[in-house]
């Protein structure tokens, strides 16, 4: 066997490209509901009917002399954080259900589950159903956020997959773009239901991922881990187009073979064999949370309403950093193959440092600690600048990665284990963010900014040491990776290496 990272034969197929375009309209879901959800908490309407308590705080000017609490209400942010906590719990369902029914089934679920609670939030009377709405669209986003990465992983060819796999990223800032722009336009509806039918849109991307999960084929990793050799082999010849996939079809054998002997990959996971695997599904969605990114997405509309920019220029600032976002993400779908994914991190966690730390500063001159003081247009245009650099810088680096790396590094016997671990610790991190953010802001005020900033300083350090190159790299063969690097090898043991010894030993769960 061939070692490095080994060219398979077989090109890049029109099939392929299409089936991942279909399977990223998961991120359309979790994008979408990002983007709506900040926009219609903004929303008079909606906030009369569902939380009225907000909007007396809100109008009541005596009550909030500071600029920082106007929106600090723990059950409006129970309303958009209670998605994250239904997609955590749905993740760990998810695992089991892509590992035994294939990663499809996980997609029909997500798509289903989506397009009940869109349903029913569209015609929500009240704030429990409401609730329930969104917690079904969290078990949507938690199987849609399972199988989807994974899935796109392993149909595309290693020379590409970065940029594929980024469709899925992409589908989710095209999503909060659309969010934004649809928010934009339900906000002017005369008789206020224009939430409603911004709510009820969500019921789209859902029937569109639906219907495509029983049009995409499985993955041949996925038939193989169900037994049916000749079918994968089948399988693996029509998404390469071409009837020579022997070597890489070998791999995935000794993969599956290997996956096998794992009883339990939740056991597994934690062997030391498994340690940079573990660590990075961890460390990595624990640091794309931490970046701030969903305080800045979430709430832009309310950020810049707080700050002064007055309804409808905070709705358009929404859009002006979707778009920003959008943008960023296909720089970062055209260098992942090119120039790596350590050179994204490294340079957008940079960017990001920068102008975080610039909009502190300038929010703490012009609002000081009380939260009094207002924007000059310019002021206002050139904070709008800086978040948008800070946009950009994700969308490229943290944004991408966050989702690419978790789902490219894990050995078959463990993905799904290590994908639910990454998607848990996701929705974690973003539920506890989500519902602890407008109190943080009310209360370390400009320092959130600060805050973050110093976790973005971590973030970038940790993977300059600790985060080796995994461009151009089959996926089967990732462990030579590990066990070429100075922190990570001493835990790979050499039999672990697939392509280097095709005779894999196993140590028993």
């Amino acid at each position: 066997m061939a070692g490095g990272g080994r060219n398979y034969e077989g090109g890049v197929t029109a099939f392929v490209i299409v089936t991942c375009m279909v399977a990223a309209m998961g991120g359309l879901l979790f994008g979408y509901d990002l983007g709506i959800s900040g926009g219609v908490t903004s929303m008079e309407p909606f906030l009369k009917k569902f939380f009225p308590s907000v909007l007396e705080k809100q109008n009541d000017a005596a009550k909030h002399e500071s600029e920082y609490c106007k929106f600090d209400s723990e059950l409006l942010t129970l309303f958009t954080s209670s998605l994250y906590l239904a997609a955590l719990i749905a993740s760990f369902f998810a695992s089991v259900v892509t590992r035994i029914f294939g990663r499809k089934f996980s997609m029909f679920i997500g798509g289903v589950a989506f397009l009940i609670g869109s349903i029913l939030n569209g015609i929500a009377m009240n704030v429990a159903l409401l609730i329930i709405g969104r917690l079904l669209l969290g078990v949507g986003v938690g199987f849609a956020n399972q199988s989807v990465p994974v899935y796109i992983s392993e149909m595309a060819p290693a020379k590409i997959r970065g940029a594929l796999n980024i469709g899925f990223q992409m589908a989710i800032t095209i999503g909060i773009l659309v969010a934004g722009l649809i928010n934009y336009g339900t906000a002017k509806i005369e008789g206020g239901w224009g939430w409603r039918l911004s709510l009820a849109l969500a019921a789209v991307p859902a029937i569109v991922m639906t219907v495509g999960s029983f049009v995409l084929p499985d993955t041949p990793n996925s038939i193989l881990e169900r037994g049916h050799t000749e079918k994968a082999r089948q399988m693996l010849q029509k998404i390469r187009g071409t009837q020579h996939v022997d070597a890489e079809f070998q791999d995935l054998v000794d993969a599956s073979e290997a996956a096998k002997k794992v009883d339990h990959p939740w056991r597994n996971i934690l062997q030391p064999r498994y340690r940079p695997q573990l660590v990075l599904c961890i460390l990595i969605p624990f640091f794309q949370q931490l970046t701030g990114i969903n305080v800045i997405m979430f709430y832009a509309p309310v950020l810049f309403k707080t700050l002064g920019f007055g309804d409808d220029a905070s709705l358009m600032s929404a859009v002006i950093s979707g778009t920003v976002n959008v943008v960023a993400t296909v720089v970062s779908i055209y260098s992942v193959d090119r120039f790596g994914r350590r050179i994204l991190f490294l340079e957008g966690g940079t960017q990001m440092i920068i102008s975080q730390i610039a909009v502190g500063i300038m929010i703490a001159v012009k609002f000081g600690v009380n939260g009094d003081g207002d924007l000059s247009r310019t002021d206002a245009n050139v904070l709008l600048f800086l978040i948008c650099a800070y946009v950009a810088a994700f969308a490229w680096s943290w944004g991408p990665l966050g989702w690419l790396v978790p789902s490219e590094i894990c050995p078959l016997e463990v993905r799904s284990a290590g994908q639910a671990i990454n998607v848990a610790v996701n929705m974690i991190f973003t539920f506890v963010i989500a519902q602890v953010f407008l109190a943080m802001l009310c209360h370390m005020k400009f320092g959130l900014f600060f805050f973050f900033a110093g976790f973005v300083i971590i973030m970038t350090i940790f993977i300059h040491f600790f985060l080796p190159e995994t461009k151009n790299i089959p996926i089967e063969e990732m462990n030579k990776v590990w066990k070429q690097h100075w922190f990570w090898a001493k835990y790979i043991p050499d039999e672990a290496v697939i392509g280097g010894n095709p005779k894999v030993e196993h140590r028993d769960a």
